[in-house]
């Protein structure tokens, strides 16, 4: 789904767990990597790419790349590093037993869809009107709004539907946030956000709506606050699921692993620039503070 700049970290702990199971690269064990560059489009290619090769594992990162590279093959054991619901989407009978041939973690994205809009609500006390981001034709947003619906209920927050399935929608998507005088924003997980950051933070600021994602680089692009899994952690894990299937382990056995190592991350220079003020409770969770 990405390009290689915005996966090197997550890569390296990848490594660096392999390493600490005694697998070196380009030793005792040949990764091949392969990108998409943001273009979805592009997966099934790269994905039978690598079964032409007679690759013994498949790593993916998420569970929109897990989807091609299942539909490419039934018989190649496939890793998910950092999934979003893998029994929802079809791609395992269940966390404990997933069957056939794919393992990996969940990063839990659409269960803590609540937390963020507490985290808003928190950050914005008088928020009344969310604008949300999604992707209906995504693999985890669908999930995830469905997930939000009874947190807003229960926090008083209307949540204005903006629709986004493509980059070129993201000025029309502001302009309609403005125009229902949205409180602040809320992006919804999927490879169309992830992979637009950097825009979606500036329209955000420039819209000057508080903005919330599950990413921490989106904080690092200047979004105002991040809450989610620590994906280098479940990369890092993700070596562990390889280590096994190469000494033997079928992946339909290996129960699907949840994330346990969160991330908050606040941007103060965005918070400041909004004229926002950063409750101490809120200050006193973040696990990293931008200033």
């Amino acid at each position: 789904m990405f390009s290689p700049s915005d996966a090197v970290l997550w890569h390296q702990a990848f490594r660096l767990g392999l390493r600490d199971l005694g697998w070196v690269e380009g030793k005792n064990i040949i990764i091949e990597y392969r990108y998409a560059e943001g273009r979805n489009d592009r997966l099934p290619e790269l994905a039978a790419d690598l079964v032409r090769l007679k690759v013994e594992v498949i790593v993916t990162g998420f569970t929109s790349d897990a989807l091609p590279a299942q539909n490419a093959t039934r018989s190649i054991p496939i890793v998910i590093a950092a999934g979003s619901d893998p029994v929802a989407g079809g791609l395992v009978e269940s966390l404990a037993q997933p069957g056939g041939n794919i393992t990996g973690s969940s990063q839990m994205v659409t269960e803590l869809v609540g937390k963020r809009l507490e985290l808003l609500k928190e950050i914005v006390p008088r928020l009344s009107r969310v604008a949300v981001f999604w992707n209906p034709q995504g693999a985890a947003s669908p999930l995830a709004w469905k997930e939000l619906q009874l947190p807003a209920r229960q926090l008083g927050i209307q949540l204005h539907s903006l629709e986004v399935r493509s980059p070129d929608q993201f000025d029309k998507a502001f302009e309609a946030a403005t125009r229902a005088r949205s409180g602040a924003l809320f992006v919804m997980p999927d490879s169309v956000f992830a992979t637009n950051l950097k825009r979606i933070a500036d329209l955000a600021a420039k819209s000057r709506l508080p903005s919330i994602f599950h990413f921490s680089e989106f904080a690092d692009a200047g979004g105002l606050v991040t809450y989610g899994a620590d994906r280098a952690d479940l990369y890092r894990r993700a070596a562990t699921f390889v280590d096994k299937i190469l000494k033997g382990a079928k992946p339909g056995d290996l129960p699907i692993d949840r994330a346990t190592k969160f991330e908050l991350v606040i941007n103060m220079k965005t918070a400041k620039a909004l004229g926002i003020t950063i409750p101490q409770s809120v200050l006193f969770r973040a696990d990293r503070v931008i200033e």
